[in-house]
């Protein structure tokens, strides 16, 4: 068993996996590898997912952390904590629609939120790690 202690870096290294996963997935499809490009979406899926788990599991163990930083560096850590905050809530059923059409085999449709589902998605698991790292590292 991981100590609670422990899992704001772990939910750092599977939005970190996540981000790349999804870049490399991206990097498949546009390469045509069809097969590949969906391997590596859904492990992008599979670690955001346990990135909420274990994000929902911390946090209702520790409760909220305070941001410590003084100055313009906190106006900094909460435009990018609002805008991540948002845009997770928004990306999730963004996400499942993605998936779902995918699944469907209703491409054009795919394609078309994919557009928009990928940089929000790269976004979120981005800004996470930004987060992680302003709250516990600084």
């Amino acid at each position: 068993m991981i100590p609670v202690s422990y899992l704001p870096s772990v939910n750092a290294v599977l939005n970190s996996l996540s981000a790349l996963l999804l870049l490399v997935g991206y990097l498949f499809i546009r390469r045509g590898k069809v097969w590949a490009h969906r391997l590596f979406m859904l492990s992008a899926l599979t670690a955001s997912t346990l990135f909420l788990i274990s994000y929902l599991t911390y946090h209702f163990q520790v409760g909220s952390v305070p941001f410590q930083g003084q100055g313009w560096i906190r106006w900094i850590y909460f435009t990018i904590l609002i805008s991540h905050t948002i845009l997770a809530a928004v990306i999730v059923p963004l996400v499942l629609l993605t998936l779902f059409r995918a699944l469907k085999g209703n491409f054009e449709r795919h394609k078309r939120i994919a557009r928009w589902t990928l940089p929000l998605w790269l976004y979120v698991s981005v800004t996470g790690v930004v987060v992680y790292w302003m709250l516990y590292r600084l």
